[in-house]
């Protein structure tokens, strides 16, 4: 039988481990304004660190937030948020971080795997700790500004001083996701989940499908506008629904027709191949294979990075789209003329 993750709400969670301490966020970007914010908005006192010149200095200003070099944040704070992205977490931690990292501090992550890869190694006598919300920063913040929450996984990885799990409890409840839930797993399922569901889903599977999709409607014959309506633009309904109602209540509320294609065909497209390829991408992720790949990647500059992503933003999908999106979202009023006349 599958292991049941514990489960914490607000209300089971003491802010109290955050009182009288400050935390220092490393980094500016979509997690580290979001949670930054959150914090100080929940009464916890926040400073941010960030290089010097780096762009992030004026717009973390401008929202009210002290900020620091990195070498003085992390001397005025006592638990260390590192909320860069994953690639640079182990030059900063050898660099800025592990110079002054002492016993009775604590180190918090949001993805788990620059621990579990060993790219960054927290030295004896250190609290460590993750809480992953599961959502981008501009939703987390977006939610705790309507008094809302996103549910978050959190794990410890070290206890150093004992109260490390209520620590990260209450960091997790701090940027708002104790008003969802807050669920207890360990770095190493946190990352290769994580890793997993951006790449057979959320992100890669997702995108695939509605590409492939828009591309066989396409070279079919059919107008790739009705195409994009269609494969894409209509995905948010179905998507709203099983968020709310799970996938029954989804089928419980959509046509008779749509529910036959969707019980008949719906396994014949996702068959035991598909199944089987997902099970080899979630070796290659248990492997560390795939870290392995990411990190040569990133040492080469990113280029085959940057020119999958060239190639796929020049894709008829996102042409077709950006017309269709400035008309439905009037993002550009009077564009009224058909991709394929312009």
């Amino acid at each position: 039988m599958s292991p049941v993750s514990s489960i914490y709400l607000g209300n089971d969670i003491s802010l109290e481990p955050l009182r009288k301490r400050t935390v220092g966020i490393i980094g500016y970007g979509n997690q580290g304004r979001a949670q930054a914010q959150n914090l100080r908005d929940s009464g916890i006192a926040v400073v941010v660190g960030l290089r010097k010149g780096s762009a992030s200095r004026r717009t973390a200003a401008e929202d009210g937030l002290e900020v620091k070099e990195i070498r003085y944040c992390l001397l005025e704070s006592d638990i260390w948020m590192l909320l860069l992205p994953d690639e640079f977490h182990g030059q900063i931690f050898e660099s800025e971080i592990a110079p002054v990292l002492k016993p009775g501090k604590a180190l918090g992550f949001a993805h788990g795997m620059s621990v579990t890869s060993k790219d960054v190694v927290p030295p004896d006598g250190v609290d460590v700790f993750l809480v992953a919300p599961s959502a981008p920063g501009t939703i987390l913040r977006e939610n705790f500004v309507h008094g809302k929450g996103v549910p978050a996984l959190f794990a410890v990885h070290r206890n150093a001083t004992g109260g490390a799990k209520e620590l990260a409890l209450a960091y997790g409840k701090g940027i708002g996701c104790g008003r969802a839930c807050l669920l207890e797993t360990t770095f190493e399922e946190e990352t290769t989940i994580d890793l997993f569901g951006e790449q057979a889903v959320v992100c890669g599977g997702v995108s695939a499908l509605i590409t492939t999709a828009f591309e066989t409607l396409v070279e079919s014959g059919y107008s790739p506008e009705a195409a994009y309506i269609e494969c894409l633009h209509q995905l948010k309904l179905t998507v709203d629904l099983i968020h709310r109602e799970g996938i029954a209540g989804m089928r419980n509320k959509t046509s008779n027709v749509a529910l036959y294609g969707d019980l008949t065909r719906g396994p014949r497209l996702i068959d035991g191949s598909v199944k089987k390829t997902m099970r080899k991408m979630l070796e290659e992720i248990e492997s560390g294979s795939f870290v392995k790949e990411w990190k040569e990647e990133n040492m080469k500059g990113g280029v085959n990075l940057k020119t999958l992503k060239r190639n796929a933003d020049g894709h008829d999908i996102e042409r077709v789209g950006a017309h269709l999106r400035s008309i439905l979202f009037g993002q550009c009023e009077g564009a009224k003329k058909s991709v394929r006349e312009s």
